[in-house]
């Protein structure tokens, strides 16, 4: 793997190489990792893997034509056979009026802000291991646990490079350590599974392995003979583990992508109030030691911190330069490179803030209803919003858990959704979307 000042180097050079073949601009993004991870089961060693990718994706404009072309093969033969392909590729294609880089005066340049997404702390393969023992036999160690899925240790390096024909070229790198553990509980068709799993750029960052072993126990027991639900309209809590999920449904409605073609149920709810008046989604990409933290977007924009919602109401959309065009805007530094093509759009380290209930207090008044911990399947309508999807968790009655239940579904529309959310206290600042626990009234419930 390059290091990122020579990875930025490369990417300048395919780029030039691309300007001399005859492109009028382009870009050029460099991307390489490496990870060990080691898994056990039953207390035994059951696989130790090691991977290691490393890619460079060209994309050149010719006049109002663009292609997009990519290579694991860094060599100057191969790098320049790249940019020819690529130039032959944008003539043959169809012209693109909204196509073409970031405008050049909002290009950011170094130096960029410390991050800190590099741990100098490398883990042994015996240090791994021990940590995926030591998370699994605490699972094991829950009463009601009857088999094991694994446990896992992981450790990994990356490093991003971007290079642009007007200007800009910046690099960096960052690390990430996890660990995970998966049980089952009960016997015979009353089986049950669960897990638990964590992920930080600095191992210290995060919990002791037999912390995350047991509550992949405890959550599997807690499931165990769970019964069904009639259903009907009632209150719905989502815990914290796939409450995130209602805010990802947000940021894919509001990308500019989904507002230029006019496929997003939010589509006429600029500036509008979509949540309660109080309530806050806030995207920070410069968080220190977050998950989805960067310097600088995928076309070389500056990234800052930005409220989503602020006080309940939609403050914008989400936009690369080509949907900036198209919507006569101006790119908000979330565009997203991946493996190559033109860019999408991606966010930071986004959190709901958290409210003043705690989460018995959000639902000590609700008679019947149910606490989601799972949910399944993709049945969410982007372009209406209807929302439907399969979940488990927990019935609520009395204002109190009361039992495991399984196979229900929750259903409503995303918009009625977020006028009904109303946040508990609980936040925690772990994830890449961080959402207390959530209370959304008015839904249906259909069980049995």
């Amino acid at each position: 793997m390059l290091t990122a000042d020579e990875a930025c180097d490369r990417a300048r050079d395919l780029v030039e190489r691309a300007r001399k073949a005859g492109a009028d601009a382009a870009d050029a993004v460099y991307g390489a990792s490496s990870a060990e991870g080691i898994q056990v089961r039953l207390g035994k060693l059951e696989d130790v893997e090691r991977s290691e990718s490393e890619h460079i994706a060209l994309r050149v404009f010719v006049g109002r034509r663009s292609a997009s072309i990519g290579s694991s093969d860094l060599s100057g033969a191969a790098l320049e056979e790249l940019a020819a392909r690529a130039i032959d590729m944008a003539r043959a294609a169809p012209e693109d009026a909204y196509a073409g880089l970031a405008p050049e005066e909002l290009l950011t340049h170094a130096p960029w802000p410390d991050l800190d997404l590099c741990d100098s702390h490398e883990p042994s393969p015996e240090a791994l291991r021990d940590k995926a023992r030591e998370a699994e036999d605490a699972a094991r160690a829950i009463a009601g646990v009857t088999n094991s899925d694994g446990a896992s240790a992981s450790a990994g390096r990356g490093t991003v490079a971007l290079a642009t024909s007007h200007g800009f070229a910046g690099a960096y790198s960052s690390t990430s350590h996890s660990i995970s553990a998966s049980v089952v509980g009960g016997e015979g068709g009353g089986k049950q599974r669960d897990h638990a799993w964590r992920q930080a750029h600095h191992a210290a960052d995060l919990p002791a392995a037999a912390e995350i072993g047991a509550q992949a126990g405890e959550r599997t027991v807690a499931r165990l003979d769970p019964g069904r639900i009639k259903g009907g309209a009632m209150p719905v809590i989502l815990d914290p583990r796939v409450a995130g999920t209602l805010v990802s449904h947000l940021i894919g409605a509001i990308s500019g992508a989904a507002i230029t073609r006019r496929s997003s149920f939010l589509l006429d709810k600029l500036g509008e109030q979509l949540f309660a008046p109080g309530i806050r989604v806030h995207d920070d990409p410069l968080a220190r030691r977050g998950l989805r933290s960067r310097p600088f977007d995928g076309e070389g924009l500056a990234t800052a911190p930005r409220d989503l919602i602020a006080d309940g109401r939609l403050t914008g959309w989400l936009l690369d330069s080509a949907s900036a065009r198209q919507l006569g805007g101006v790119p908000t530094g979330h565009a997203a490179r991946g493996g190559g093509g033109a860019p999408s759009v991606s966010v930071g380290n986004l959190h709901m803030a958290a409210g003043t209930l705690t989460p018995a207090e959000l639902m000590a008044d609700i008679a019947d209803g149910v606490y989601v911990t799972e949910l399944i399947g993709q049945g969410v309508n982007a372009v209406t919003g209807d929302y439907s999807r399969g979940a488990s968790g927990f019935r609520i009655v009395n204002g109190e858990l009361a039992g495991p239940i399984a196979e229900f579904t929750v259903a409503g529309n995303l918009i009625a959704m977020f006028a009904q959310t109303t946040p508990a206290n609980d936040l925690e600042w772990y994830r890449a979307i961080n959402v207390p626990t959530l209370r959304i009234d008015g839904m249906t419930v259909a069980g049995e």
